[in-house]
């Protein structure tokens, strides 16, 4: 069988595809394929003899694939190539700094809702149109010109190169801009992200609440508290759980922190109280005895109230004693009300109506405090008026002492008091002298005497208190 000759290698290399932002990277450079025969059989088919084909461009000599053209339009094709590729990784680096600004324009905007913050989503926007723009020449620049063409003219090479050039510069020029606008997002980007690392753990924290919450409530109805107010309390948090579960993304940052924050606060208060509710239980428990006890011993106290008003009817005017003459009558009114209020308490305790049970103890206790000043009332008011109706000289010298000491600080540093200071001293020396004037006589008012000193006293001391302000104040 006679040998085939071996046919002419005929380049035809796969044309690059076209450009688009689906595929940002840039396109490798066409690798040039070397000839496929021996050069003899080359010059066989082609019918040239040696000296001719020594004269032959030099490209043959590289394996080169573009056999007729050489010189100036394979430097032009290299140069629009190079220019292709110059462009191709403009593009892909402009489109990976605006994937990556993206981001974080959309943290801002997930988490800052200020003035500020939606004009830099605005402003990102408008950027993005310029990119697009940009994008949209450097596609054309490539789709326009094939440079893997064989008959790829100069003139041709000459314009995709300046085209491309062109692309390429207005793709620097728009990633300027580009990072520009991200140099003045530093302040609202650190605040977002400030914010969004709050809120993984502010989250977590209130999950643990309520976990901690859960726990508690189940400790103590353990030990057989029911606690229904506190389930209650903690089922309506349910639903929060469930948005906090579903993330700041449908909810937003701002909003999920702050369920965050309240849900923990209020977990962690049910937390504490049923912690609290064995505790709570033993005194209320205490509390009921004790009120119990207070009111029996207020009830014999109360008894003792009308002998009193007996000594002070036989000794004394009407004055010394006539607003005494409820005491025995509201003493037992208040102490039945306090009986009532405190088996309301010890059925609230039963039922473990915690509230309901401390706010009738608080009833109950206000209702004693009442009645015990009632009744003391009545023993002090004996006791002081025997100590004045025996030495009334004591209450004088205690209220005069009271009167020269107010004289000597008004004086003091001065050779005439103020008018201002020196007027209450005196109507307070005229008062004494009058109150005392009041114990002459067959039956003198006691009480009335005692009053008028007591109150004598508490307007030397205001006298006082105002002098040692002034001075005070211009001290400083």
């Amino acid at each position: 069988m006679t040998a085939t000759p071996a046919q002419p290698y005929s380049p035809s290399e796969p044309r690059v595809p076209r450009v688009s932002r689906a595929v940002p990277p840039p396109p490798p450079r066409t690798r040039v394929r070397g000839a496929s025969g021996p050069l003899r059989d080359v010059l066989a088919l082609v019918g040239l003899p040696l000296v001719a084909a020594l004269a032959l461009p030099a490209a043959f000599a590289g394996g080169g694939t573009r056999r007729w053209f050489g010189g100036r339009a394979e430097n032009q094709r290299a140069e629009a190539q190079a220019a292709k590729d110059a462009a191709a990784a403009a593009f892909y680096e402009l489109d990976t700094a605006q994937r990556d600004l993206r981001i974080s324009v959309e943290t801002i905007n997930a988490v800052d809702s200020s003035p500020a913050a939606r004009r830099a989503v605005s402003d990102f926007e408008a950027l993005g149109r310029r990119i697009d723009e940009a994008s949209h020449q450097y596609i054309e620049a490539v789709d326009a010109h094939d440079l893997d063409r064989d008959d790829l003219e100069a003139s041709a090479a000459s314009r995709a190169r300046a085209e491309l050039t062109a692309a390429k510069e207005e793709l620097g020029r728009v990633r300027q801009e580009l990072d520009r606008f991200a140099d003045g997002l530093g302040p609202l980007l650190g605040k977002a992200e400030t914010q969004l690392a709050r809120l993984a753990p502010a989250v977590e924290r209130a999950r643990q609440a309520l976990l901690a919450a859960s726990e508690s409530l189940d400790t103590a109805r353990g030990s057989g508290l029911k606690a229904d107010d506190l389930a209650a309390r903690l089922a309506v948090l349910s639903p929060e759980l469930t948005r906090l579960n579903q993330g700041a993304g449908q909810h937003g940052v701002p909003q999920t922190l702050e369920r965050a924050e309240r849900v923990t606060r209020e977990a962690e208060a049910i937390r504490v109280e049923a912690e609290r509710l064995p505790e709570r239980a033993a005194e209320i428990d205490h509390r009921l005895v004790s009120l119990r006890t207070r009111a029996q011993a207020l009830t014999t106290r109360s008894e003792q109230v009308e002998p009193v008003l007996s000594e002070l009817r036989r000794r004394f005017t009407a004055a010394c004693w006539q607003d005494l003459q409820h005491v025995p009558d509201s003493a037992a009114e208040n102490v039945a009300r306090a009986e009532d209020r405190l088996a309301e308490a010890r059925r609230a305790r039963e039922e473990q109506r915690w509230a309901d049970a401390t706010a009738l103890l608080s009833t109950v206790r206000a209702l004693l405090n009442t009645t015990d000043e009632a009744v003391s009332a009545a023993g002090d008011r004996l006791r002081r008026l025997n100590a004045v109706q025996k030495d009334p000289e004591r209450e004088i010298e205690r209220t005069r002492f009271a009167i020269r000491d107010a004289q000597r600080l008004a004086m003091a540093g001065r050779n005439t008091p103020e008018p201002r200071h020196a007027r209450p001293l005196d109507d307070a020396v005229a008062r004494l002298d009058r109150a005392v004037a009041g114990l002459e006589g067959r039956h003198p008012d006691y009480w009335h005497f005692l009053t008028e000193t007591e109150e004598v006293r508490t307007a030397v001391g205001r006298v006082v208190s105002r002098i040692r302000e002034e001075r005070g104040g211009a001290a400083h």
